[in-house]
Formats: C-alpha cells, structure tokens, sequence
C-alpha cells in the first residue's frame, strides 16, 4: 500500500515505501538522478543512483507535473534539506504530462487572474494556492464545531424556488418544466419556517446566486453561504454568536495551519474578545466630524466605511441601520420605528455580513411587504408559517469566500473561490 510522504516521514530509516505523486521538477547528472515528488501532504525528494541505469534512463524523459509511483527505501541521513529521501529501487509512470505546461507550479513567473482560473488545475497545485483552500476548510471547520456545540441542527434547504427571498430583481431565473422558478438568494425563508417547526437553532452551509451585475474584486454571483437562525432569540443574541463562531473559525485555522500561514507571509487577525459596536447614527456623527454628509437613511460609501474602519483596528459592528434599507423580514426596533434591530459585521473598512432579528407577528410582516413594495400572496407558503406561533427570532448568513479573504489579507475574492461565477466567468 502506498504512503502519503507525510506519512512516509514518520517511518524508520530504511523501511520500504511506496509514493504517488507529481514530479514537480528533476535533475539529471553523470552519476546520480532527482526527482522533487509532491503530493497533497507535502514534497520529498527520491534519488536515483548511478547502478540503476534504467530509471535514470526513464527520468530523462520526464516531464514536469507527470504522475508517478515510486518505490524504494528511506534514508534519513541524507545531505537535502530535511535530511530524508527515498533511494528509488522502481518507478512507474502513471500518467505523462503535456508539454509545455499551460502555468509553471514553481516557477516564480507570475500570471495574471484570467489565464489562472483558465488553467485551475494547475493553478491549484501551487503550494501557497492550496493553502488557501485548505485555510477555508479549516476556517469553516471551526464554524461548524462551534455551532454543534450550541446545538443547532444543519440543514438543507431548495436552491430553486418559486419567489425571490429579498424581493427585488437580482435573480436567475430558471425554467422548471411548465413554471416559472429562480435560482434561491438566500435560505433565509426556509430557515425562518424551521423555526416556527419548532427546530430552535438552524444552520446551513450551501451555495447562494445574486444575479447582481458587479464587477469588482470582492462580488461574486455564486458563493458559499453560512447561515443561521436561532429561536427565542434577537439580534443581539445573533451579533454574539457570529462573534463566537468567528473566533473559533480563527482559533482552528491558527491551530492547524498557523505555521504554514505564517511561512508565506500570512498574519492572521487577533479578534478582539468583544466586537465594539458602533450605530449607524454614530457613524454619521463621526463622518460629520470629518466633514463628510451622510443624510439618514443613506448607505455608506467605500470611503465613508474607510473613514469609520480607521477607528477600529480589527472586527466590529455597525448596529440600528434605518428600516428603509432592510429586508422586509427585519425588526423595526419598538418605539423607533425608522430604525432596526439590525447589524453589519465589518473588518476595519470591509463588510463581511449582515444579520437582523426578524419580525415574528403576521400582522407586522404584512405590512413589512407592502412597504416595500411586495406582494404578500407571493409569499404565502412563508407567511402562513407565522400565523401559527412562530417564536422572536434573529440569525446572520456569512460569506465564506468573503471571510476568507479578509482573514488572509486577499485582494480578489475570486483568489479564495475554487471556480470562480462572475458577470463574465461561467466555466470551467
């Protein structure tokens, strides 16, 4: 059976392994031979010496990035860098490389975004590319432990659906034999019914589309979600367990991949042990200091969020944003009713998410729709769920591309997206 070359390095001096993996480069010399083999876990270099004369004969006609099996004997007295190499007593050609190679994996040539993506495959095998995905894993990982262990209950909910989640008209829509359907934005009504089922605490991992017609480095049409809901609950008790569900996505990655992170450069970020918040009419009250008018009920533009994340040196939330500019589904907060029991989580100038306790009375929630614009028999299949008992209720849904990059300092959220769907990019 073969070995992972980390598991191969585990093994005593002179115990006899079998290693699959790339040829990431070679040399051929008058007496001796190497091959730099790499696989998912790591790189191991396998020397082939002089009296082998049929394996130096096939190393020279390897191409990089060719598939290989090698069998042969460890040495952990050898002159690299770590000290170990196998001496090849066999190797197999699993499968030859093309020639040249669409991008080199260590060759410190760099390529732009576009002819990247086109050539994922070979875009990923670079060292500090994997470990991006890996990063992400582990990063969603912790999420996960953390919410099992404040017993939510993951969930799956439609991905086609007969109304949009938001209402408005940033939606695919998609053919579903005779009937009209999109592409779901969200699971944020199905999650809301699990609630009023009686489930208490929701959670979900899946994909979400915004037929949004952006452009930038930090929008995506599909992306990962991670959402929840939480019954008996408002936002406040929401903006908690973001935080706490933030840092242990941050404590796992550090714990794992720390050290590897840290090799290439990467610094995570220290959370705070309490997020500061801040409302949205202190923001304009800071902005108006810096003679920057924001009228109410106004979004913030990027600069006015860099004016604002200049006072907080890591994670925060902007809280109490104007009714005007939420979801239907939102809470006014009582007695002010221009205002909602809503929130941002923002990194310094960045937005990572948004999160709100939602209106739980039937008759509020019909007017929440006619407010904004919406038909309430459209969404009749939700609603009803609400005239049966359905409990106060808050939740978030986070973008993990997006946590990612910012927790990795990126620039490009398509860096931290395996398959990147933008307004131009459908394939691969």
């Amino acid at each position: 059976m073969s070995l992972s070359i980390a598991d191969a390095l585990t093994q005593e001096n002179d115990t006899e392994v079998t290693l699959n993996g790339w040829v990431q480069d070679f040399r051929v010399l008058k007496t001796v031979s190497f091959i730099v083999l790499r696989d998912h876990t790591g790189v191991l270099q396998v020397t082939v010496k002089k009296d082998k004369e049929v394996l130096q004969k096939a190393i020279s006609s390897l191409q990089r990035e060719t598939v290989v099996s090698v069998r042969g004997k460890l040495n952990k007295e050898a002159l690299t860098k770590n000290g170990i190499e196998v001496i090849a007593d066999s190797l197999t050609v699993l499968n030859k490389s093309a020639t040249p190679l669409p991008l080199g994996v260590i060759d410190k040539v760099n390529a732009d975004i576009e002819t990247r993506l086109n050539n994922r495959f070979i875009d990923l095998r670079k060292e500090e590319n994997n470990l991006i995905f890996r990063s992400e894993s582990e990063v969603l990982w912790g999420i996960r432990k953390y919410l099992h262990e404040q017993k939510f209950i993951e969930v799956h909910t439609p991905k086609i659906v007969a109304a949009a989640t938001e209402g408005g008209a940033d939606l695919f829509p998609v053919q579903y034999f005779e009937k009209n359907a999109y592409l779901n934005q969200s699971p944020q009504l199905y999650k809301e019914i699990l609630i009023s089922a009686g489930f208490n605490r929701v959670f979900e991992v899946g994909p979400a589309f915004r037929a949004e017609k952006h452009n930038t480095p930090r929008h995506l049409n599909e992306f990962t979600s991670i959402d929840i809901e939480m019954g008996f609950s408002d936002h406040t008790d929401a903006m908690r367990m973001l935080q706490e569900s933030i840092k242990s996505g941050i404590r796992q990655l550090k714990s794992t991949l720390g050290d590897s992170l840290s090799s290439h450069g990467i610094n995570l970020p220290e959370p705070p042990d309490e997020f500061p918040k801040i409302t949205y009419n202190e923001c304009i009250e800071l902005l108006s200091n810096r003679n920057e008018v924001v009228n109410f009920g106004s979004d913030f533009t990027p600069e006015n969020l860099k004016i604002i994340g200049s006072e907080f040196p890591s994670f925060y939330f902007i809280t109490e944003w104007p009714s005007e500019l939420r979801a239907f589904y939102t809470m006014p907060k009582p007695g002010q009713e221009s205002l909602s029991n809503s929130f941002d989580l923002q990194f310094k100038e960045f937005e990572i998410t948004s999160g709100a306790q939602r209106v739980h009375d039937p008759d509020m929630l019909e007017l929440r729709f006619r407010k904004k614009g919406l038909n309430p028999e459209d969404f009749s299949f939700y609603s009803n769920a609400f005239r049966y008992g359905m409990p106060p209720h808050a939740g978030w849904g986070l973008g993990l591309e997006r946590l990612t990059m910012i927790m990795l300092n990126m620039h490009n959220i398509r860096e931290v997206t395996l398959f990147p769907r933008d307004r131009t990019r459908i394939s691969p």
